[in-house]
């Protein structure tokens, strides 16, 4: 069995990200899915001089430890103002003070949702651009559009979205 982290880069407690991350990660086959919830991670916002005086923070430490252990990582992102969720940006910083290729070569499935017609689609792009300088591992990218409508009673109602977004699961999990 392998071991799968799923996680929303959002610390909205109601998080259709978190909804879709976790639907996903029941998806993968053959596997055990921890669904992390960046709520129990809070840190102080990233400084030099917070480092300097204070050190990393051991939630940082613990949050990357789950990283480099997973076989396996899937992440929905929330998308504010087309970057990422400011709780995300916080807690990637930090974890690149400990590991500049903090992403461990570990196979990811990146993902992100909105109720709007872009799904998230921005974000995703920068992650996509982004995590490969560090370390980042990724096998497949989907963004599902208009979660409300496309999103229902637990699973992904359009079929056409629901097939497309099956082969990267698939993807992920060939990696594995």
């Amino acid at each position: 069995m392998k071991n799968i982290i799923a996680f929303a880069a959002s610390n909205s407690k109601n998080s259709i990200n978190k909804t879709f991350a976790s639907y996903v990660g029941t998806q993968i086959g053959n596997s055990n899915l921890e669904v992390l919830d960046l709520n129990d991670y809070e840190l102080p916002m990233f400084s030099i001089e917070h480092e300097q005086e204070s050190g990393i923070p051991q939630k940082a430490k613990d949050f990357l430890h789950k990283i480099q252990i997973a076989d396996a990582i899937v992440i929905s992102f929330a998308e504010h103002n087309g970057a990422y969720s400011a709780v995300f940006k916080n807690l990637f910083d930090w974890m690149s003070r400990i590991d500049g290729k903090l992403w461990n070569g570990v196979p990811m499935l990146l993902l992100a949702t909105s109720p709007g017609a872009r799904g998230g689609a921005t974000v995703l792009n920068i992650a996509k651009d982004r995590f490969p300088y560090m370390g980042g591992n990724i096998v497949g990218t989907f963004s599902l559009p208009s979660f409300n409508e496309n999103f229902q009673n637990g699973t992904v109602v359009n079929d056409a979205l629901k097939n497309d977004l099956t082969k990267e699961i698939k993807a992920l999990e060939n990696s594995l």
